[in-house]
């Protein structure tokens, strides 16, 4: 039991906030109203979805009660045979499984629901019904493919689980084995046999998926075993099943097929699952502490190892995690990063000092319900996650890397960078990218299935390529292209955190410019608004500039047009900074004024800033001026000089690399200049660049201020996320003047790494006027 349980709910429900004692003081858990504060940022990325497959009209056995069960086709997944005829797969809940040949047309090739009809149920629960499909890797050759169904009424009395039951059980998860005897054939013809019947309470939280890790080859461990995701039967909120290692509720099975070393003989137990042999414990469990998980697969770049679970929450958490063998999600002790208290059904609560003792796997990725106001804190609040895919295959190189999902009821799509859902390393920055049908419009996926419940999955074929399912109309769309806007170097895209061209204003708010790279990192024009974008052409394709400048030199204010963004706390869409090895910054960039201004924060008429802003990430402890990685003017030994500037660690000293020329020289008055700067905080190098080509400059700082040399290891900056990013001056957050910037700027980058100087000269060659 952990320390919170321990805890009396009376205690718990007292405390409004942590004890503000010593670093070193016991904080217990205090509730939390809004448990993940940060949205899923937009993200310029666009994809296509073609409309690739319909499905004719089924109906549910019996006729459903609920409302959310009318659906024109419950189909649940689309998936490819393994055996090289380029056959997709899908299954219908409500009993049919289909195969689609080159025309895309589905054809019956088993009937599920008569096969085990009157026991069979799919109108009863929302999972219920035929769940899945996993056809063995080796079908081809050997014919075997597995489905899970549930049973309901007479099975409840005639037929026995084979592992301990839910008390109260209700309906049974069952798992068929089946074996063709022509694979090639279009019907299915052959035998069957019973593999594994599990006992549920509840009509919810069944066995949700089945499947097979494709990246499994002949001879690997992990090859011909079946995976079982075996929700706790809407038990979690009143018992400890998902925690009780001896039940197979709220857990991830692994099984083998092949074997008989199992209670019912009918399956084996892999000797490598991390229970096996274990007394009093379940071989079968591959990990667990599960409420509902929902739908999981593997990322085939990481050798197959890493299993990606989308976990449908109880209260407000809809959570990716990478799991291992023996994990322990933490439900329904926990519910994603947060305590979940049964008697405050109200609440999650944030986590005990001690928690690190229970070894619980938190989420790589998670969002929450956000209901609307007045809503009930206990109902339903209509969300709940459904897994999706990394994408790695070969025809969208723009998706590469990524892994896509979404959301079962309203529909939204989103997608977090794989290489940064770090196991134990907290929350990946999740995206929403921009959807577009086969005619570039844009869309929702509400639109597409022509009703406000999605009812939204995910398939795969072979290649790798992704397609999105609606149960509301029973159709699959194919994601054909995926894009970034034109303008930028393709090897630039995966790695563009952030981007600015001031042509897309945030709709309704004119006032806020949308990012145009990965992140979705919304900007604030500040005290100008829209009046700050400006018709001018600093590059090919460019309409509108940004302009900043100072307002009234000599009142003293916060007047000077800038922007940026500003977060006390990060800002957890710029996250992509956080430990990296390098950065780098690039934009065109006019000056119009002479520079640098007169200091509106003194009195005397003399007074002038030692700086002109341009562009600068922000560190992990700014107070709205101090940065990671800087791009600007300063004055070094009495001289302005542009320079690139940064810190490698939040709070420690900075290098600054400063240009030979005059500044002058470089960015003449009224003509615009692309300027780039990489920073490499691993080797301690900074570099500039005009127009392309590289400028000569010098370190203004010697010896080791970014406390480089002498450890072995790669050198990165603080695992903190920055607070923000500011343009054309300081304080983002509009608390002070500081070094603002008479000039124009367009086509703002801030990458995640260092391009390279063949990489500068090319997106300079990309986009400069002819």
């Amino acid at each position: 039991m952990s320390a919170f349980r321990k805890l009396t709910i009376a205690t718990v429900l007292l405390m409004t906030t942590l004890y503000a004692s010593p670093a070193n003081a016991w904080a217990e858990p205090v509730p939390i109203d809004d448990p993940i504060p940060e949205k899923p940022a937009a993200s310029a990325l666009t994809l296509t979805l073609e409309e690739f497959a319909s499905f004719p009209k089924t109906e549910p056995t019996p006729a459903p009660t609920d409302q959310r069960l009318v659906r024109w086709a419950r189909i649940n997944y689309l998936g490819e045979l393994p055996d090289g005829s380029r056959r997709l797969y899908a299954n219908d809940l409500n009993g049919k499984l289909y195969l689609l040949g080159k025309d895309r047309q589905p054809r019956e090739y088993l009937d599920v629901a008569a096969t085990f009809a009157p026991d069979f149920l799919s109108g009863r629960g929302l999972g219920s019904g035929f769940g899945f499909a996993a056809f063995h890797p080796d079908f081809g050759r050997n014919g075997k493919f597995y489905t899970v169904h549930t049973e309901w009424e007479a099975a409840l009395t005639t037929k026995t689980p084979d592992l301990t039951p839910q008390p109260g059980t209700r309906f049974h998860g069952v798992i068929t084995e089946w074996t063709a005897t022509d694979p090639k054939a279009a019907v299915f013809a052959g035998t069957r046999r019973e593999v594994l019947r599990l006992g549920f309470s509840g009509q919810i939280h069944g066995i949700q998926q089945i499947d097979f890790n494709p990246a499994a080859r002949r001879g690997d461990k992990d090859y011909g075993l079946l995976y079982v995701a075996a929700g706790d039967g809407g038990r979690g909120t009143t018992s400890d099943d998902p925690q009780n290692l001896a039940i197979p509720q709220g857990k991830i099975l692994r099984i083998d097929p092949a074997g008989t070393n199992s209670a019912n003989g009918k399956y084996g137990i892999p000797a490598a699952n991390p229970f096996a042999g274990q007394e009093g414990r379940l071989g079968e469990i591959y990990a667990y502490g599960m409420r509902d998980p929902h739908r999981f697969s593997w990322d085939t770049r990481a050798g197959g190892n890493r299993l990606l679970l989308g976990h449908i929450g109880e209260h407000a958490i809809e959570a990716v995690y990478d799991v291992g063998a023996g994990d322990n999600l933490g439900w329904s002790e926990r519910e994603g990063r947060f305590v979940y208290n049964r008697a405050d059904r109200c609440h999650l609560y944030t986590l005990p000092d001690d928690d690190a003792q229970f070894g619980y796997n938190y989420p790589v990725a998670a969002y929450d319900h956000d209901p609307p106001p007045g809503h009930p804190c206990t109902a339903d609040s209509g969300h709940a996650i459904v897994g999706g895919f990394v994408y790695r295959g070969a025809r969208l190189p723009q998706l590469h890397g990524k892994y896509l999902f979404g959301d079962i009821v309203d529909g939204q799509v989103f997608f977090t960078v794989a290489s940064q859902m770090k196991k134990g390393a907290g929350r990946a920055p999740m995206y929403k990218p921009r959807l577009v049908d086969s005619t570039g419009k844009q869309v929702t996926m509400a639109d597409l299935a022509g009703h406000a419940r999605v009812d939204l999955r995910f398939g795969q074929d072979n290649a790798g390529e992704l397609y999105l399912l609606s149960k509301a109309n029973g159709k699959i769309w194919k994601v054909t292209k995926a894009a970034y806007p034109a303008g930028v170097l393709p090897t630039f895209r995966q790695n563009l955190v952030a981007s600015y061209d001031f042509e897309h204003p945030l709709p309704g708010d004119p006032a806020k410019e949308q990012d145009q790279g990965t992140s979705g990192s919304t900007i604030t024009l500040v005290n100008g608004g829209q009046a700050m974008r400006v018709p001018d052409k600093a590059y090919r394709g460019s309409g509108n500039a940004l302009q900043t400048r100072q307002v009234e030199p000599a009142t003293a204010g916060n007047d000077d047009w800038k922007a940026g963004v500003y977060g006390e706390p990060g800002v957890p869409s710029l996250r992509a900074f956080n430990g990296v090895k390098a950065t780098t910054i690039m934009g065109w960039f006019k000056m119009q004024g002479q520079g640098p201004a007169p200091n509106s924060n003194t009195a005397d008429p003399a007074d002038y800033y030692g700086a002109i802003g341009l562009a600068g990430l922000l560190s992990g402890n700014s107070q709205g001026h101090d940065v990671r990685a800087l791009l600007e003017l300063i004055t070094v030994n009495g001289e302005l000089r542009v320079v690139a500037l940064a810190r490698r660690v939040d709070g420690s000293s900075s290098q600054t690399f400063a240009a030979n020329k005059p500044w002058q020289e470089i960015l003449p008055r009224d003509t615009w200049v692309f300027l780039a700067a990489t920073y490499d905080f691993d080797t301690a190098t900074m570099k500039l660049y005009k127009n392309g080509r590289p400028l000569d400059g010098f370190n203004t700082v010697t010896g080791d201020p970014w406390g480089v040399e002498g450890d072995p290891e790669p050198d990165v900056t603080s695992a903190t996320d920055p607070r923000g990013i500011k343009i054309g001056g300081s304080y983002p957050q509009n608390t002070r003047e500081q070094n603002p910037c008479d000039c124009r700027m367009d086509g703002l980058m801030f990458l995640d790494r260092a391009a390279s100087p063949a990489e500068i000269r090319a997106q300079y060659e990309l986009v400069r006027r002819r």
